[in-house]
């Protein structure tokens, strides 16, 4: 787990990053994401559509175990996050 959450702040000071479920789907949908962080409290229709639209942009989703209040600390932002959008 603490790889993963690395790999989180590593890609967040590239800044190729879009946050928020309603922009990473709208990127996934494009084919513009290589891959997604999901929070642990993710809504399940939502993770549902998301595996359905990373089938089909052959996108990573990689399942975080925090929840979205402790994920939005780690991104420095003063709300919760429920998943994360890297950019090719």
């Amino acid at each position: 787990m603490i790889d993963l959450i690395k790999e989180v702040k590593d890609t967040l000071k590239d800044g190729k990053v879009v946050l928020g479920a309603e922009q990473t789907t709208k990127l996934m949908k494009q084919g513009k994401l290589n891959k997604v962080f999901l929070s642990s409290n993710c809504k399940e229709d939502v993770q549902k559509d998301l595996q359905k639209y990373a089938k089909i942009s052959k996108v990573k989703l990689v399942n975080l175990s925090i929840p979205n209040k402790e994920l939005g600390i780690i991104c420095k932002k003063p709300f919760s996050i429920s998943m994360i959008g890297v950019l090719e």
